[in-house]
């Protein structure tokens, strides 16, 4: 079992609570953590743009990580959403169990 972050932006709170929620109801993640009032800065059809989003880490496994990127790119705004991820490499063996048990056999 191998543990991932998955980290996106959304350019609303409540999008970001109701498809984090629904992430978690279907086992995509066992948690997503909302950052309100991330600011971002980014390039965007040739100008800097800047935006107050907010930022949310999903904690999930290697199994369900294209369950989830598939759910929250379907369930997006954005026509180029964030969706990026990086393995854990270290932790909990207590957590990384949670995490484990709390996705596992869920599509």
């Amino acid at each position: 079992m191998r543990v991932l972050v998955a980290t996106c932006t959304f350019p609303e709170h409540e999008i970001a609570w109701r498809i984090s929620r629904d992430a978690v109801e279907k086992g995509f993640a066992a948690c997503a953590t909302l950052i309100p009032e991330a600011k971002s800065i980014y390039h965007w059809k040739g100008q800097i743009e800047r935006a107050n989003e907010t930022a949310v880490l999903f904690k999930t496994t290697e199994d369900q990580f294209e369950a989830l990127q598939n759910f929250v790119l379907k369930e997006h705004p954005y026509e180029v959403p964030e969706f990026v991820a990086w393995p854990v490499t270290d932790g909990s063996p207590e957590y990384l169990a949670w995490v484990d048990a709390s996705t596992r056999g869920k599509k």
